[in-house]
């Protein structure tokens, strides 16, 4: 597949918009963890080879996110479990964005978001982009920014909490994550809320 354009940050510059940043987050599927959202404002040509997280491997993720930071504003937000549990996962995304477009130098002109799911505070000028992580450099700036901070606070969780495999699953229902769970029980990082953790709290 060919590798994010600038197609949407043009448009959005045709039309008088200066402030162009890329949202997106990561980890709204995991049994664990919080979820992260990244705003990233490209302030200078996109590395080589930027492209949606998930097609990149973790090495090449974490080689870009170096260069990004020298060629990006970025605001970080994220929403905890509890915040998650109270909220639900949806409107706890939305309140992760709205904090890391916050945590932004400058306010946007144009939002460029991934997916067709509008967060209510948005108040300015954006476009809804599915796929975008693998369409626009400012949502994949964002993707792999959001991933590599999830990323390293799960596998700081991991510390603390070995057996779970968090260093390597990231918090995902994967075999190992599934056997830490029988073995160890339920942490205060699980999210009670997901199926899964409340239908073993249940038994």
């Amino acid at each position: 597949m060919l590798p994010p354009q600038s197609i949407y940050e043009q448009a959005a510059r045709d039309r008088g918009a200066r402030v162009i940043v890329g949202l997106d987050e990561v980890g709204r599927g995991p049994w664990a963890g919080p979820v992260v959202a990244c705003a990233a404002r490209l302030i200078g040509p996109p590395p080589e080879g930027l492209d949606d997280s998930k097609r990149l491997t973790a090495r090449r993720r974490e080689a870009l996110a170096a260069l990004l930071e020298a060629c990006c504003e970025i605001g970080y937000g994220e929403a905890s479990v509890a915040e998650i549990d109270t909220l639900n996962i949806r409107a706890a995304t939305h309140l992760a964005m709205a904090r890391a477009v916050a945590a932004l130098g400058t306010p946007p002109d144009h939002l460029l978001i991934d997916g067709n799911d509008r967060p209510g505070w948005v108040d300015c000028p954006h476009t809804l982009i599915i796929g975008g992580d693998g369409l626009s450099p400012s949502i994949a700036a964002a993707s792999v920014l959001a991933k590599i901070r999830r990323d390293r606070g799960m596998a700081a969780l991991a510390q603390q909490h070995p057996g779970y495999g968090w260093e390597r699953n990231a918090g995902y229902g994967t075999r190992q994550h599934q056997d830490g769970l029988a073995q160890y029980g339920v942490t205060q990082h699980h999210r009670r809320s997901f199926a899964p953790i409340r239908k073993m709290l249940c038994q």
